[in-house]
């Protein structure tokens, strides 16, 4: 993982070119010596991970080396054949199994990406 995030901050360099680092730092919307310390290899914090990657036009996925493709766990709701629910709730209740599905894969990744 340390060669990923030493060649992020050398992509990060070469995407800056011969701008300043103060100027390039405040388009990130980061301070000037958080930007150098991660040309320079270090890991920043999600959040300043998540506003390079945007300047920089690139799918953090790439970057931390996670498969997007892998197979993501659904949720299914099953219900009698007479029922005693309205379709509108049944598919009110699906929705908020699945919004709390992607709030857990999202979770579980940030703590991977804290992690590293």
């Amino acid at each position: 993982m340390k060669e990923k995030i030493e060649e992020f901050g050398r992509q990060l360099a070469r995407a800056r070119g011969k701008r300043g680092v103060r100027e390039v730092a405040g388009e990130i919307e980061i301070s000037p010596a958080t930007l150098s310390r991660v040309e320079r290899g270090f890991m920043p914090d999600l959040e300043t991970f998540g506003k390079i990657c945007r300047w920089l036009k690139v799918d953090p996925a790439e970057i931390l080396g996670v498969d997007v493709t892998a197979p993501r766990p659904s949720a299914s709701v099953h219900f009698k054949k007479n029922q005693a629910i309205h379709p509108d709730t049944a598919s009110a209740l699906a929705e908020l199994i699945l919004a709390v599905s992607r709030a857990n894969l999202i979770e579980e990744e940030e703590k991977i990406g804290s992690s590293v």
